[in-house]
């Protein structure tokens, strides 16, 4: 799962959830510094993970909007 930000230069990946390793993992990203090394943010199944990044996203999009901004 992905969050996609229109910054008006183009769209910009703000975080992804994703299992590539066996484990529901989150790799934010930064304006300056790019995508960041993946934590763990739920111990549960793939399917579990993925509607909980889903929630997550709903709930905290504009907070992780606004973090990817303030990091240049």
């Amino acid at each position: 799962m992905v969050l996609l930000f229109d910054s008006g230069g183009g769209r910009e990946t703000i975080r992804v959830y994703d299992s590539c390793h066996g484990l529901n993992e989150m790799h934010r990203h930064t304006r300056g510094g790019g995508k960041q090394n993946g934590v763990v943010f739920n111990n549960a199944t793939l399917g579990e993970g993925m509607r909980a990044a889903k929630e997550d996203i709903k709930e905290r999009y504009l907070a992780m909007i606004e973090g990817w901004e303030e990091w240049r």
